[in-house]
């Protein structure tokens, strides 16, 4: 489990995560039944985005058991902007 915890939070890795995931917000928030979109459903998904990985690979270094991870990581996944928060607020050890 480690091993796939390091590979996760390496460099390259991540990059390469953050990439496809903001290329997935920028296509799955255009598709949108009308026309008249001002681009804040796009600003938002993006700023939720960058929030929620940033958590995640928070998350990914904190020295915990597996147990508190995925408790945190449902957490994040389930209650997008209020869980990120919560845990860059409260879960993180200072």
């Amino acid at each position: 489990m480690n091993k796939l915890v390091s590979s996760l939070t390496s460099n390259r890795s991540f990059t390469l995560t953050g990439i496809l995931a903001l290329l997935m917000s920028f296509a799955l928030s255009s598709c949108g039944r009308t026309r008249n979109a001002d681009g804040s459903l796009t600003t938002a998904g993006v700023i939720h985005l960058i929030l929620a990985v940033y958590a995640l690979f928070k998350l990914f270094q904190q020295p915990w058991s597996l147990g508190k991870k995925l408790i945190w990581g449902l957490i994040i996944f389930f209650f997008p902007f209020l869980g990120s928060l919560a845990f860059l607020l409260f879960g993180k050890d200072k």
